[in-house]
């Protein structure tokens, strides 16, 4: 709606930072209660602005009348401030005509208005830090924008200066990044500080070799990643040059360090020509602002970057395309077996992995997690693999198979790179399983019926890679009908909540117990997802540690 009150001196001290109830007002609804109450009691209610100009309501919406109007007084009887933060921007005034003080009539209306006093402020306060938020986004957007479109640094910077002047109502500013050598390397001295941008500062000042604070005492807290803000430079003892401030005439100030990354890179600095305090919401928007001009100082440094990044993506991309094709693609689906398996990898390409193939007329099964994340644990688990699957062709002895990736990896990698695995060969005929284990999280299986009882299959086993001589053994177990076999990798276990404790073996297989119970028929896709929801819902948002990974066999019914 327009505000037919407002004046050129109203603005201008908006313009200067100060604010004001006429700010806020929409329709006059306020001012019209405030009407509405004055006629059903006949006692004189008014709405005030900070200048104590009485608001009132007309066909168009509100006005203000001349300052004068309304009660005076001697005629108030009480009064209700009205405010944003600190900072009273009005008041509702109750007349002294009507009913006397104590009569209850008068008593509940004016407990009423500190109510509609308190609720206005609250409302106010709310659309104050919205309107600060969008102009926080308004400028960020801006900056944003010029990020994508400009590699001029001192432009950038320059629009930044602008932009943080123009939102937080300021009069002055500057910014100074830090010397910058031919290699790149920035320095992290204060003295070194150079003058990039400036506006409404006088080349006196800016020439001045004299910094403001005693040792340079508000750059060094600026670039150590705070906002410095001063009501007033003349009575901070801080200020070591209060007769140049007075010269210049500056009076509040507020500075932030533009930082990159976690590097500083310099200073943005702004001033008022009188005092001003500085509210959480103006700290945070010139941080953001610095965040953001920081970020334009580096900006041809980034494209660089960006364009080696891309050439990595792309062979990340490609890598993490070559080991899924290494995991199968469709598991067997032998008579009477139903499998399913999950892997979710912290990064593009990880280290680990699982295999269900034919194996001598059974069904082979493999998990296992090589050291390390990234591309060289992806690497080593290709290697892997691929021995494993060679060994297998000539042997159904799966401590056979494991001895002999043993002494591949003690043979080709470094002492370092070793992995953990289970194999295990299962007989869909006879439902009998035998396995090895090199030092992997030893698989469990839950039984079918009441209670759902758990079995560990726990047999020992050092880690492939590190004794080319080690002797692995084999165990054997007999599955029946109903039952569900999970392997996993430790992944599974650790991951960690907010408050850094570990998911554990126990919910583990607590999670796969519950599915069962909850549908005796369940199918082993069903069984999986039911742990990786219990896995998520454990988590939350919070990062997980280690790749995951699990292979479910359930034996039909």
């Amino acid at each position: 709606m327009t505000e037919p009150s407002h004046t050129a001196g109203d603005r201008a001290a908006a313009d200067r930072g100060a604010v004001s109830l006429r700010d806020f007002l929409t329709d006059g609804a306020l001012a019209g209660m405030c009407a509405e109450l004055s006629t059903l009691t006949g006692i004189p209610v008014e709405v005030r602005d900070e200048s104590d100009r009485v608001i009132v309501a007309d066909g168009s919406g509100w006005r203000a009348l001349p300052p004068g109007s309304g009660l005076g007084e001697a005629s108030i009887g009480a009064s209700f401030p009205l405010r944003v933060g600190a900072e009273t921007i009005g008041r509702i005034v109750v007349g002294r005509d009507g009913p006397a003080r104590g009569d209850a009539g008068r008593e509940r209306l004016e407990r009423a208005l500190a109510l509609i006093a308190r609720t206005s402020s609250e409302l106010c306060e709310n659309a104050a830090e919205l309107r600060h938020a969008l102009d926080e986004l308004g400028v960020l957007f801006e900056l944003a924008a010029l990020l994508v479109d400009s590699a001029d640094v001192r432009s950038m910077v320059d629009t930044a200066l602008a932009s943080a002047l123009r939102v937080l109502r300021l009069d002055a500013g500057s910014v100074v990044l830090l010397k910058e050598d031919a290699d790149g390397i920035v320095s992290e001295d204060e003295r070194d500080l150079v003058l990039t941008a400036s506006r409404d500062l006088s080349r006196w000042w800016l020439d001045s070799p004299e910094s403001l604070s005693e040792g340079r005492v508000f750059d060094r807290l600026a670039l150590a990643g705070e906002v410095v803000a001063v009501e007033d430079l003349l009575l901070d003892p801080r200020v070591r040059i209060p007769d140049r401030v007075r010269a210049e005439g500056l009076r509040a100030f507020i500075c932030a360090g533009l930082v990159f990354r976690g590097r500083p890179i310099g200073v943005m600095r702004l001033y008022a020509r009188a005092p001003r305090s500085f509210d959480e919401l103006d700290t945070r928007l010139l941080r953001s602002i610095a965040q953001q001009a920081a970020a334009a100082v580096q900006q041809s440094r980034l494209i660089r970057q960006r364009q080696r990044q891309r050439q990595l993506d792309r062979q990340l991309a490609l890598a993490a395309d070559v080991q899924r094709r290494l995991l199968p693609r469709r598991l067997p689906r032998p008579t009477g077996l139903d499998l399913a398996a999950g892997y979710q990898p912290t990064f593009e390409v990880a280290g680990d992995f699982y295999d269900a193939f034919e194996w001598h007329g059974g069904l082979g099964l493999l998990v296992g997690d090589v050291v390390g994340k990234g591309i060289p644990a992806a690497l080593l688990m290709a290697s892997v693999r691929a021995s494993l699957r060679a060994h297998a062709e000539r042997t159904p002895e799966v401590h056979r198979v494991l001895e002999a990736v043993n002494r591949d990896l003690c043979r080709d990698t470094l002492p370092s790179e070793f992995t953990t695995l289970w194999l295990g060969r299962l007989d869909p005929a006879t439902l009998r399983l035998t396995y090895a284990g090199a030092g992997h999280e030893p698989p469990f299986i839950v039984r079918a019926g009441r209670g759902a009882t758990t079995q560990e299959l726990e047999i020992g086993g050092v880690v492939a890679g590190v004794d080319a001589a080690h002797e692995y053994r084999a165990a054997e177990t007999t599955l029946r009908p109903g039952d569900v076999l999970v392997a996993y990798t430790d992944g599974a276990c650790d991951v960690m909540d907010f408050e850094s404790r570990k998911f554990g073996k126990r919910r583990l297989q607590q999670a796969v117990r519950s599915a069962m119970i909850e549908d005796p028929s369940a199918k082993a896709g069903a069984i999986l997802e039911r742990v990786f929801w219990e896995l998520r819902q454990f988590a939350g948002l919070a990062a997980r540690p280690d790749d995951v990974t699990l292979l479910v066999v359930r034996v039909e019914d």
